[in-house]
């Protein structure tokens, strides 16, 4: 399981980078899709592909659509934790959330043959991003404080 995971060294190779990337847009599109899923069937909702691209969907006014900004919220939040094991590092947590949700952006393109015009959509793909980026910088963080000595353990016999 471990070939999985990225360990970034400074030749990296972009192969790997390529491995990452896809296994984070999948990780971030199948957790979405379960978390839709998940909560359409408790709320008595019909499940469709369109809560996850259709930018109309999104919006506070109904039901469904709360539960579309929910879904998104919590995914954010569980893919941080995503890119914590992942991507490992602080500095490229910013890197990896974006494209994780440009990729988005664009498959929202594909889908809908459309720009997503609707500012509610756009309020929560940033909001999204930035949760995403600031917890896993921060999970990432404090695993990298936690490998870095601080006191003198190691005992010198003379």
């Amino acid at each position: 399981m471990k070939f999985l995971f990225c360990f970034f060294k400074r030749n990296f190779p972009p192969k790997r980078l390529i491995v990452c990337i896809l296994s984070l847009k999948s990780l971030y599109c199948f957790k979405r899709l379960w978390i839709i899923l998940l909560l359409n069937v408790i709320a008595g909702h019909p499940v469709s592909i369109d809560y996850i691209f259709k930018y109309q969907e999104i919006n506070v006014k109904d039901v469904s659509g709360r539960l579309v900004v929910a879904c998104f919220l919590l995914n954010s939040l569980i893919s941080a934790a995503s890119l914590w094991a992942i991507v490992q590092r602080t500095k490229l947590c910013l890197d990896f959330s974006a494209t994780a949700y440009f990729l988005h952006l664009l498959a929202s393109l594909i889908y809908n043959s459309a720009w997503p015009s609707t500012a509610s959509w756009w309020v929560l793909q940033s909001s999204c991003v930035t949760i995403t980026c600031v917890l896993a910088e921060f999970l990432c963080l404090r695993s990298e404080m936690k490998s870095i000595p601080l006191g003198m353990s190691a005992r010198v016999d003379l």
